[in-house]
């Protein structure tokens, strides 16, 4: 490990940051929903930025469903969902967006940075989702999912937490690194001192981003330099 900077923990969210599977995870939840509760929720509903079991909640309560009913058949649903994923990612073409092979690979080359997740995705829907962009999911060594928690805002900590059981490193939450493209990946780490680096990749603008209080925002993440710098220079 360096001695000179501290450890960074960098946790990448997926969707919108690192690729774009054209439509490919909406159309499962979709197909799932309807056969595990007969509606689809609102067209028009965002999934941005929000956990795979928050997004079923929030679509069936609008639907008029009670917790504990949505609670009752969140585990089937999600089953389907994985299968109905896979199908979905096999037809669809996975755009990976600009800089990402470079700058896993420059952080991959240093000692003092560590490749990670965090996604509002269940863990296999990250994996499947990452293997079709042609991305090994076992080069990110601490992961945390939407099959963790419901609530985005505790994944950071379970990240936390899992970097000390599985690499043997504590680290505080300011070495903690989160690059997303939503305001939820700039806020959700805010709480234990995660540092946010904001893309514009996804649906909100560079400026949208920076008013959430991210570190720093970028249009891509082509400039692998730059991205570097604001990850391990502070």
């Amino acid at each position: 490990m360096s001695a000179t900077r501290p450890v960074r923990l960098v946790l990448f969210d997926i969707d919108g940051t690192i690729l774009r599977s054209n439509g490919a995870g909406r159309r499962a939840m979709v197909a799932a929903l309807r056969e595990i509760f007969g509606v689809t929720g609102p067209a028009d509903h965002r999934y941005d930025g929000k956990t795979d079991p928050q997004i079923v909640r929030e679509v069936m309560r609008i639907e008029g469903h009670e917790d504990a009913d949505i609670d009752e058949r969140m585990d089937a649903l999600m089953v389907l969902y994985l299968s109905r994923l896979q199908r979905e990612l096999e037809q669809a073409h996975t755009l990976v967006h600009p800089g990402i092979f470079e700058l896993l690979s420059a952080l991959e080359a240093r000692h003092d940075t560590i490749l990670g997740l965090l996604t509002g995705n269940l863990r296999e829907g990250a994996y499947a989702k990452l293997r079709a962009a042609g991305i090994d999911p076992g080069r990110f060594r601490v992961g945390a999912f939407g099959s963790d928690h419901e609530h985005r805002p505790e994944l950071p900590a379970v990240a936390q937490r899992r970097a000390q059981a599985e690499l043997g490193i504590d680290l505080q939450g300011e070495h903690l690194v989160i690059i997303g493209d939503t305001p939820a990946d700039i806020e959700c780490g805010r709480s234990i001192g995660v540092r946010a680096i904001g893309v514009a990749t996804g649906s909100y603008s560079v400026d949208e981003l920076r008013s959430y209080g991210a570190h720093a925002v970028f249009e891509t993440l082509a400039d692998t330099e730059r991205v570097m710098s604001a990850i391990v220079d502070a």
